[in-house]
């Protein structure tokens, strides 16, 4: 069987041109959009520790929360298929990374926290045993080089 291959293709604009190009360090703007046919805009910079403006997106904050959607895609369609009803999910993820002292860095890791209602009549342990699953299927995690750690909370609707 032949292994079914997808491609993505994104522009990422560097916005940041000061009238000096990067003349010196501090002379240019880490400003940059995000660009995909069809789609709206996503306006990013770096991370304010970095000299980047906080107004915007940074590449960490994408990386965690790709991870954080990738899952509860998932999640959502094994739960569909297994017959546990999701009502509600919320994701509360974050990411540790360590910066090297040449300037480079890493993540060292990524807990997804989300916090799940199901309807009253849906298995809790089924539930909970998908996240296992999800995490397991999600194409992100599986390209990762750092540990992707789920904190899932399940309840019931009221």
């Amino acid at each position: 069987m032949t292994a079914k291959t997808h491609a993505y293709l994104t522009t990422v604009r560097w916005t940041g041109n000061q009238g000096s190009g990067t003349s010196a360090y501090r002379a240019y703007s880490r400003n940059h959009e995000i660009l995909v046919d069809g789609k709206p805009d996503i306006y990013a910079s770096s991370d304010p520790a970095f000299h980047g403006d906080a107004s915007r997106y940074n590449p960490e904050e994408l990386l965690v929360a790709s991870l954080s959607a990738c899952h509860m895609l998932w999640y959502l369609h094994l739960c569909a298929v297994n017959k546990v009803v999701v009502l509600d999910y919320r994701d509360e993820a974050g990411g540790i990374m360590e910066e090297a002292d040449d300037g480079g860095g890493r993540f060292l890791e990524v807990t997804l926290r989300p916090r799940i209602t199901v309807t009253a009549d849906s298995d809790l342990e089924t539930g909970r045993r998908l996240h296992h699953d999800a995490h397991e299927k999600c194409f992100i995690a599986s390209s990762v080089n750092f540990p992707v750690r789920v904190e899932a909370q399940l309840r019931c609707a009221s």
